[in-house]
């Protein structure tokens, strides 16, 4: 079984495959390799139950690779090339895109001119999808460099704006 999670913080979509064995009893383990999530079940598990455990499984496996890749300019780099692809028809130039530890009141910034996006290193243990949102958001500006109605009309093409919207106010970190 294939499952495709676009809330996994991997630059690319993460396949989930899940093998069930007839001789494994309890115990569910899972590994990442070449971009793939394998997680092995016992055969017999409930169904409700092996979608918890996979679920579960992923989110632990995600963290990890994650942290590997915690300050690491390349792949918010990924993640921009991604996005481009994805909201912007490849239609975006960027000079660089970093992590910074110096935006304590903001969440990112963009310099439309000198083609450069910084991301505050806060965000890096935040869900993935919130990280996504605010690199979108500083790539609208690239095209857009204010709020205004068209701006806000990119930023919402990604599904979970809302969302990462939300839980950024709840945090304090970002103007209702």
């Amino acid at each position: 079984m294939h499952l495709n999670n676009e809330g996994l913080r991997c630059p690319v979509s993460v396949d989930i495959i899940v093998r069930r064995s007839r001789k494994r009893k309890k115990t569910i383990q899972g590994f990442v390799k070449d971009g793939v999530i394998t997680v092995h079940v016992p055969f017999g598990l409930d169904p409700a139950e092996e979608k918890a455990q996979v679920d579960a499984m992923a989110r632990k496996l995600e963290r990890m690779v994650t942290r590997k890749h915690e300050k690491d300019d390349e792949y918010l780099r990924k993640l921009f090339d991604k996005f481009n692809r994805d909201f912007f028809n490849n239609g975006l130039a960027l000079d660089s895109i970093r992590f910074v530890n110096n935006q304590n009141v903001i969440n990112g910034s963009c310099t439309p001119a000198e083609k450069k996006i910084r991301i505050s290193d806060r965000l890096i243990h935040m869900p993935p999808w919130v990280l996504n949102y605010v690199v979108i958001h500083e790539m609208a500006h690239l095209v857009y460099p204010d709020h205004s109605r068209a701006f806000w009309a990119i930023v919402n093409r990604y599904r979970y704006t809302e969302r990462a919207r939300g839980f950024l106010i709840a945090k304090g970190m970002e103007k209702d």
